[in-house]
Order: C-alpha cells, then sequence, then structure tokens
C-alpha cells in the first residue's frame, strides 16, 4: 500500500484465495533410439530431447522408417525352426546387424505407440540408420532427459537389441535415471528374449531378466512379458528390395517356377515372362536407355514386385516370413500408449490393465493362469505383468504391479505414477511462496491451496474415501510439522496424507448353500 501523505482516498486490493495448483501431465513419455535424420530446418537435434505429438510431426523432424534387410542362408543348426522350405532344403531369413539390418525398431515402435492411444512425446535420436547401436550413446541420451521437466515415462524399444548383458545394463541406467536421479517418471521395461517360453532351451528369460536387473529403483518401472505379434509392417512396406542375397533369392525362385538357370532358344512366352521377371530383380533401372524419371523407375519396381507377387508362392512366402519377424515387438511402446490412453479417458490413477492391445495379432507365448502366478508374485518380488489373450476378448494386458511386487506402499503402477502426479503438482505449485515469510499466514496459504487440489481430485475419483476427510489430510505449523530450529533455518515442513486408489486385483466371490425354506 502506498504511503498516505495527501489527503484522498486510497484503494486497497487484497486476494481473497489462494494460488492453485496445476495437475502436470501425467502421460508423456521419452522414447530413444536411432531416427533416419534429426533436423528442424538444418538445426541439429541429434541428441535433444523434442516434443513430438503425431507420426506426422515425427516425420518432420526424424525421417521415416529404415529399409531392413534380409539374407537367405540354410538352415545348419537343427534346433532352429526354418523359415521356408524348397527342393527338399530349409531356409531361414537372418537380418544383419550394421547398416539397415533391421535393429532400429523406435520408427515402428512410435507407429504401435500412437496406434494404441499414444499423444505427446519427446524422442531422443542418438544415432541415424548408418551407424550400428552404441551403448553409450543410448546412456547418454538417458542424461539428456535430465534437462527435461515434462517426461512422465522412459521407453527404450531397441534396448533389446543389444546383447543381453548391454540390455540390462542400460535397463540399470533407466532405472538409476527415475528413480534416483529424476524421482518423477517411471521406466517401461521389456524382458530380453522375452518372444521365447519360458522353458526355452536357451534359458528362461524371466528368470534372467529377474536375476540380472538387481533390486534397486524397482518401484519406478513395470515389465511386461511376452512380445507380441503385431500388425504395424504391412505388405505394402516390403519388396524383393528388401532381400539382400537376391543372387539365392533368383536361384530358388527359378525352381520353384521350374525354369532353367539359363532360358533356351524358342522357350514358351510364360517361360521367357517369368525367367525376365527374375533377371531383373538386380537390375539397375539408373543404366536403362532412354534413362527414366525417378517416378518411372518406382513404378517399374512396384510393377516387377506384383509380378513376382502373381507367379510365384514362394516369393509370397518369403514376404510373410520377413513381414512376421519385423512384426514381432517387444510390448513397451503399446504399454506407453495405452497408459496415456487410460490417463486421458480415466485418470492417472485407473490401473493400466484389463485393456485391450490395438494392432496386435497375438502375443508371442501363450499364458495360462497357472503360468501367470509366478510371473504377478514371486518371493523375489520382482512382478512382471502378463500380456495373454482371452477367447471372444483379444489380447489383454493382464498385470498392473511395479517391479516392486512385494512393497504394499508402491505394489502397483497406478500408486506409483498417481503419487508422482501428487508430488510434481504440489511441488510446483509451492514454488511461489519460496522466501515467502514462514509465519502462520504462509502455512495457512499453502494448507488451503493443497486441500482444494486434493479435493477435486478425490472428486474425480483419485482418492479413496467417502468424504475429504477420509481421502486426506494436509498438516502445517509450528508444533505439528516443525521446531522452532526448522524456522529458524528457513524450513517449511508441510505434510500430506492421501489414502491411494489400489485396483482389485483379485475378486473373491463365495457361494453357500443354504436350506430349503418353502
Amino acid at each position: 500500500m502506498a504511503a498516505m501523505k495527501t489527503p484522498g482516498v486510497y484503494i486497497v486490493e487484497k486476494n481473497a484465495f489462494p494460488n492453485s495448483v496445476v495437475e502436470v501431465a501425467t502421460a508423456v513419455p521419452a522414447f530413444i533410439g536411432h531416427t533416419q535424420v534429426a533436423d528442424n530446418r538444418n538445426k541439429p537435434l541429434a541428441m535433444k530431447p523434442w516434443r513430438i505429438s503425431s507420426m506426422a510431426e515425427y516425420h518432420q523432424y526424424f525421417g521415416f522408417a529404415p529399409n531392413p534387410r534380409f539374407n537367405i542362408v540354410e538352415k545348419t543348426d537343427p534346433s532352429l525352426l526354418a523359415d521356408f522350405k524348397i527342393a527338399g532344403k530349409e531356409y531361414q531369413l537372418l537380418q544383419p546387424a550394421g547398416k539397415d539390418g533391421g535393429r532400429f525398431t523406435l520408427y515402428n515402435a512410435l507407429r504401435l505407440f500412437f496406434q494404441n492411444g499414444g499423444g505427446p512425446c519427446y524422442i531422443v535420436s542418438v544415432g541415424d540408420y548408418e551407424h550400428d547401436l552404441d551403448l553409450d550413446k543410448f546412456k547418454a541420451g538417458v542424461d539428456e532427459l535430465l534437462k527435461e521437466q515434462e517426461p512422465t515415462m522412459v521407453v527404450i524399444p531397441e534396448a533389446i537389441q543389444f546383447a543381453e548383458p548391454d540390455c540390462i545394463n542400460l535397463q540399470q541406467a533407466v532405472l538409476a535415471h527415475c528413480g534416483g536421479k529424476m524421482k518423477n517418471r517411471v521406466a517401461i521395461l521389456d524382458v530380453w528374449g522375452g518372444d521365447k517360453p519360458r522353458n526355452d532351451p536357451a534359458g528362461d528369460p524371466v528368470a534372467a531378466f529377474r536375476n540380472d536387473l538387481g533390486i534397486n529403483y524397482l518401484d519406478f518401472a513395470a515389465a511386461y512379458y511376452p512380445w507380441l505379434n503385431t500388425t504395424i509392417v504391412g505388405d505394402k512396406d516390403l519388396s524383393y528390395e528388401n532381400i539382400e542375397s537376391t543372387d539365392k533369392l533368383k536361384e530358388l525362385l527359378l525352381v520353384d517356377l521350374g525354369l532353367p538357370a539359363a532360358l533356351p532358344a524358342g522357350a514358351p512366352p510364360k517361360a521367357t515372362e517369368w525367367f525376365s521377371a527374375v533377371a531383373d530383380i538386380d537390375k539397375d533401372w539408373t543404366t536403362v536407355a532412354p534413362a527414366l524419371t525417378p517416378e518411372a523407375i518406382l513404378t517399374n519396381k512396384a510393377l516387377l514386385n506384383k509380378t513376382l507377387t502373381t507367379i510365384s508362392g514362394l516369393f509370397n512366402t518369403i514376404m510373410t516370413e520377413a513381414k512376421s519377424k519385423l512384426n514381432l515387438m517387444p510390448p513397451s511402446a503399446a504399454m506407453a500408449g495405452i497408459y496415456t490412453m487410460i490417463d486421458n479417458s480415466r485418470g492417472v490413477w485407473k490401473a493400466p490393465a484389463n485393456v485391450s492391445l490395438a494392432g496386435v495379432i497375438s502375443p508371442t507365448v501363450s499364458i495360462s493362469a497357472v503360468d501367470q502366478e509366478d510371473l504377478n508374485v514371486t518371493t523375489q518380488g520382482k512382478s512382471i505383468n502378463a500380456i495373454r489373450a482371452f477367447i471372444g476378448e483379444g489380447v489383454l494386458v493382464w498385470g498392473a504391479r511395479t517391479l516392486d511386487g512385494n512393497s504394499l506402499d508402491w505394489r502397483y503402477i497406478n500408486v506409483r505414477r498417481t503419487m508422482i502426479m501428487l508430488e510434481e503438482s504440489c511441488r510446483l505449485a509451492a514454488k511461489a511462496l519460496v522466501f515467502e515469510p514462514n509465519v502462520a499466514g504462509t502455512w495457512l496459504t499453502i494448507k488451503s491451496m493443497i486441500q482444494n487440489f486434493l479435493t477435486n481430485i478425490w472428486k474425480r475419483g483419485g482418492l479413496a474415501g467417502a468424504s475429504p476427510e477420509d481421502a486426506f489430510s494436509v498438516h502445517v505449523g509450528l508444533g505439528e510439522t516443525m521446531t522452532p530450529d526448522d524456522i529458524l533455518e528457513g524450513i517449511l515442513r508441510v505434510t500430506v496424507l492421501v489414502a491411494m486408489v489400489r485396483p482389485a486385483e483379485f475378486i473373491e466371490i463365495t457361494f453357500q448353500q443354504q436350506m430349503q425354506k418353502s
């Protein structure tokens, strides 16, 4: 108020209401991986968290999908399954490591994320498709997220492309980032080798994951098993150009079509047409005279691919097997989409479970109720959430636990994420009171502010209790939460007690016979 030195009327305005607490966003995942480019109008985006909200924006800043390559090799290991068989021999489709080797799965993971309800997210590009995976770059990408406060989830779909020890190393770094450094986000982890059953001859992937991951920061992470057979990659996304070993492809197609290695003179027109189509597989269209436009080259390649699809059943089999391999994906990206969808439709306090997955044909391993017992409840406490197929219902998420499954405080992922939301919302709102006098007026302001916020959360079903008094309580004041020494040291302590909503994980219905009454 201005000093009253001149006679007159002075107006004094007083704030009647405290500041409000704004609920922070809860469903903003950060994806780390390789992209085609990382550029914003000639400004590099490599190793820089960048926010997008759609695949169109991803294309604008990070380019498009990689061009996966496959080699056709004759099967030599009797313990492995063959991808196809011809002329009494069994063959496999293998993806070579390195450039365009099919190890860059971030693009398809983003497609799966958005298909399952995903929204705004951050992308950290740690490299392009010209370089192979580098563990140090991925860990550096995790550290870059220290600069961002908005992300609430960390997802690394390409972590499973590393060897198992390196994958676990990266996942431990993510756990330390979420639970040790930031404490305001959770990690969604994939089980290395999770496409295999638990009785696989190479070993139990779930047991190896539990044994190697350690025990630190488990309440800030959730893991899902098994992997998924998806529909993300379609028939139009693949062609004969995705086969690296063109000589082997031509050789096998000639066998499939019943044609010799060299076509004799006077061969029937159909045989000549088929032989020409096979011969064009490794044709350099840029040397055709007169020179073809880029559009014409693409048209000729599309026509050739269509011809091969029409004349050869083996070619269709090879393309189908290649598509199946690319559609085999870990579930973390899909689960990030599910978290987002549930948060937007029901709230972060709703457990992200008993919902179906979009773009998914089936889990790679069929899990029964008996099989899930050890996944859900184990003596080590590392609960793994199952993804199961139910007749007439589709593929459902059938678990909502963190990796800290034995903790009564942090057993459920929705409890951990709700608490993060409450903590961050109150923390950001309380920043307005930093350096305010540590007196009763300030205490009343911060208490009212938090109470109003929690009342709104309770009304929406985010806290348990028949009344606000049952759902939460806020305590602040001298002799209640602070001592005179606290005030002298400039410390304002607030204690908030909340009754969290926990899912009805086990429903018991008791039936009992009674005496006949009439």
